[in-house]
């Protein structure tokens, strides 16, 4: 019996998983082990005391990606299930092939990789850009495609990341510049290779319901909750950690604060928009990350959350119908209000804190700017006393630039790839619907005279 075309994306995307999964299995079973069980005391202990200070941390970015992030994503009514499920899928993927190339690129050593909970965390920051990334093209892409996207992705922003903190010594902790900024711009250059100068016309499928929003304010919520421990776990234990909390939590409750305000503001009737505290509310989170830890006032950090939180919410009122007239651009979830613009306001931000932050004697940065805790890489200390104040502003400028330029270069590239016609990419009139990926109950027992034509044909494609 013929295979029927419309098959073939269901074929392929098990194929790539299974394929994908084996050939991790293997990697796995020659080179990833467990370190030896230390017999000294001193070891056992610390190994102890890391274990218990960072699990909790790392399960509360796990609650962050998997269910605030996933919940975020539901605004669109009719593609629920794909987004929290495509979410899930891709963050498990992509911190696999994180775990694997991260491990061959800073911890291959006599053959094994040892693994840790370190270096799981790493990866799973790896994995975020993913997740970011794909809200550009966010129910107008196929599984298939975004697979492929995922899998380009991570070893382009491993290559970014380490030129960006190793080679420049680009301090930020929290991700700003390496992976908001990044993830942005790569969605950004995906969608707009992939689509390229078509217009986009709003799709009948797109338009959020009350539900589907409540849904998605939900998922703002517990993000906002769990951001603190984002941007926290890779500090240093003790004064510059407790700064990045309390400096993350007084960002967030001012971009919360001025999310509304601006939001009233910018309606004619005074109503808020869902759209803008679903997204607003997060801007503080991501422009804080680059300065969290240093010794910034308070009031910066609130004056920080306000100021993005502005800048978000005038993306999403201006700047997204601006550029999708001008440029063509499609950008889905808005990644460029919430997490392009607050980053680049982040960035420079951080040139501003260090232009600013009090010198020792000698001229040199404080210990509060030092690279301890980096993001994914580990960077000789006292480096920043031989740059001098100057340097490092200039290096926290050269990081921004560079992590928007080569993430759009590479986003670009990876769109390209994404056209083949091997990827199924949903035809318009199909997007933004579960029913195309997902066993729909309601519509597969009885697609009934009142269904469109369209449902019924999703339904009758689901029982080939």
């Amino acid at each position: 019996m013929a295979v029927s075309p419309s098959t073939y994306p269901r074929r392929l995307l098990p194929l790539f998983l299974g394929l994908f999964q084996g050939a991790l299995l293997l990697f796995f079973a020659l080179f990833i082990t467990y370190d030896e069980p230390s017999a000294q005391a001193e070891d056992t202990s610390l190994v102890v005391n890391q274990a218990y200070s960072t699990f909790p941390f790392f399960q509360d970015i796990q609650v962050m990606l998997v269910v605030g992030l996933g919940l975020l994503l539901t605004f669109l009514p009719r593609y629920g299930f794909s987004a929290l499920t495509h979410n899930f899928l891709l963050l498990n993927i992509s911190m696999q092939w994180a775990l694997v190339l991260q491990g061959l690129l800073h911890h291959f050593h006599h053959g094994q990789i040892h693994l840790d909970l370190h270096k799981l965390l790493i990866s799973e920051f790896a994995a975020v850009t993913v997740l970011i990334s794909v809200g550009a093209i966010l129910g107008r892409a196929s599984p298939c495609q975004l697979l492929v996207m995922a899998t380009c992705e991570i070893p382009l922003y491993l290559a970014s990341e380490w030129v960006i903190v190793t080679c420049l010594g680009v301090l930020d902790v929290g991700g700003t510049i390496t992976i908001h900024v990044f993830s942005c711009y790569f969605g950004l250059g995906v969608s707009k290779a992939l689509f390229r100068a078509t217009q986009q016309p709003l799709h009948p499928k797109e338009t959020p319901t009350t539900s589907s929003d409540l849904m998605s304010l939900v998922g703002t919520l517990i993000l906002w909750v769990f951001w603190p421990s984002f941007v926290a776990v890779l500090c240093q234990p003790g004064d510059a950690q407790h700064r990045a909390i309390l400096n993350t939590l007084l960002a967030m409750t001012a971009s919360a604060i001025t999310t509304v305000v601006a939001s009233s503001l910018l309606e004619r009737d005074g109503k808020l928009s869902p759209g803008h505290l679903q997204n607003g509310s997060l801007a503080g989170g991501v422009a804080i990350g680059v300065v969290a830890d240093m010794a910034v006032p308070p009031v910066a950090a609130l004056a920080l959350g306000s100021l993005s939180a502005v800048v978000c919410v005038l993306g999403f009122r201006f700047l997204t119908p601006l550029l999708a007239r001008k440029l063509t651009l499609h950008d889905q979830c808005g990644i460029h209000n919430l997490h392009g613009l607050p980053g680049i306001l982040g960035g420079a931000a951080s040139v501003v804190a260090v232009l600013v932050a009090p010198k020792d004697a000698s001229g040199s940065l404080p210990s509060q700017l030092s690279p301890a805790g980096g993001n994914a890489s580990e960077v000789a200390e006292g480096q920043w006393g031989v740059r001098g104040v100057g340097g490092q502003a200039l290096c926290q400028a050269a990081g921004l630039a560079v992590a928007i330029g080569a993430s759009l270069l590479a986003g670009l590239l990876t769109g390209s790839a994404l056209r083949l016609p091997c990827l199924a990419r949903p035809p318009e009139r199909l997007c933004f619907d579960d029913s195309l990926y997902f066993k729909i109950h309601e519509q597969a027992e009885s697609p009934g005279a009142d269904s469109s034509a369209e449902e019924g044909a999703l339904a009758l494609q689901e029982q080939v």
